[in-house]
């Protein structure tokens, strides 16, 4: 702390923009002033990129704050938050980005608005590939009072497995057909008694910017878990090892017996330090985002994690438990 403001190092664990994500997103929530230095450091090109500045702009202008240091490449940053407000907000990367990693600075500071908001995230609905991107997705949220905890430990059984191969501007449909039956060749080898259901698509002209293909396979579970796995093609990479790349990801998440996924699991964390009660998470092997995560969330907020070996899985499995204590943060607008 340096008077009433954190100093937040992001150059430590992950190294990357999620510090800056959870630390501005929790300062914004907590009306706490914080000083990001070191920004990426761990990243081959250190400093904010287009994708982080926009974040930060959209969650600036959300509390009626002040950001200094906000232009590209710059690797200190200090946000002084205001009150959170609802209502319209764009943010607009102007190059490739992920809507998920602004939808994830965003999320948390919205849910405690005085009113209903709408994000215009513009990025990578429309669908935009790299280097162009061009997509937009709109989100429409309600505040909450508060949030209650979440108890994610009982995965049940995979009943379905599907997805969608797709492509768009000059790439033919065929390579999306390759993407797709070599997904599912390789799940069959592994689950042979479940229908595996993966579209290929082409994507309409006027939905999709630029030219580019992937592929999404989620597994859904008898308790209403999702997990997935995906792969984006790129010029050079043989479309079949494009649909085993994303299967292999999906078979990997299955394995340990975990309710969600690698992607999922450091995701979570914001929510259950800010909810009310304890929540309890069973995941695979713990990533570094999760740890970095948590270790940032902690430091912010009163809440308190605790990760455990579950002891209830084959002990060959690598299943956890994250276990939290949120500290119970109530909405002052509602």
């Amino acid at each position: 702390m340096d008077g009433d403001r954190m100093e937040i190092d992001g150059g430590i664990m992950e190294g990357g923009g999620q510090i800056l994500r959870v630390s501005t997103a929790l300062s914004c929530l907590l009306g706490l002033p914080v000083r990001v230095q070191r920004i990426r450091a761990g990243r081959s090109q250190p400093g904010l990129r287009p994708q982080h500045l926009s974040g930060l702009e959209m969650i600036r202008d959300l509390c009626e704050g002040k950001l200094e240091g906000g232009e590209i490449g710059s690797t200190e940053i200090t946000f002084t938050p205001g009150k959170i407000k609802g209502g319209t907000h764009i943010a607009d990367t102007k190059t490739a980005g992920s809507v998920c990693l602004l939808m994830q600075v965003a999320m948390p500071c919205v849910l405690f608005a005085a009113t209903p908001s709408e994000l215009h995230l513009k990025v990578f609905v429309n669908r935009g590939y790299y280097p162009q991107g061009g997509g937009e997705v709109v989100v429409q949220l309600s505040p909450v009072k508060e949030l209650s905890p979440i108890n994610l430990t009982d995965r049940g059984t995979v009943t379905k497995i599907y997805g969608r191969a797709f492509v768009a501007g000059a790439l033919p449909i065929k390579l999306a057909k390759d993407m797709s039956a070599a997904a599912v060749r390789c799940i069959r080898k592994e689950i042979r008694d479940l229908y595996v259901n993966i579209q290929p698509v082409r994507e309409p002209d006027d939905r999709a910017c630029g030219t580019g293909s992937g592929i999404i396979v989620v597994a859904e579970t008898s308790t209403g878990c999702l997990l997935a796995g995906s792969s984006l093609g790129k010029r050079g990479k043989n479309s079949d090892k494009v649909g085993i790349e994303a299967a292999e990801i999906l078979l990997k998440n299955l394995k340990h017996g975990g309710t969600v996924d690698d992607s999922l699991q450091d995701q979570l964390i914001i929510f259950m330090a800010l909810a009310k009660g304890v929540s309890r998470v069973k995941t695979g092997p713990i990533t570094l985002h999760t740890q970095t995560a948590i270790h940032f969330a902690e430091k912010l907020t009163k809440a308190k994690f605790t990760v455990t070996k579950s002891e209830e899985e084959d002990p060959s499995k690598d299943t956890y438990i994250i276990e939290c204590q949120g500290m119970g943060m109530i909405n002052p607008n509602l």
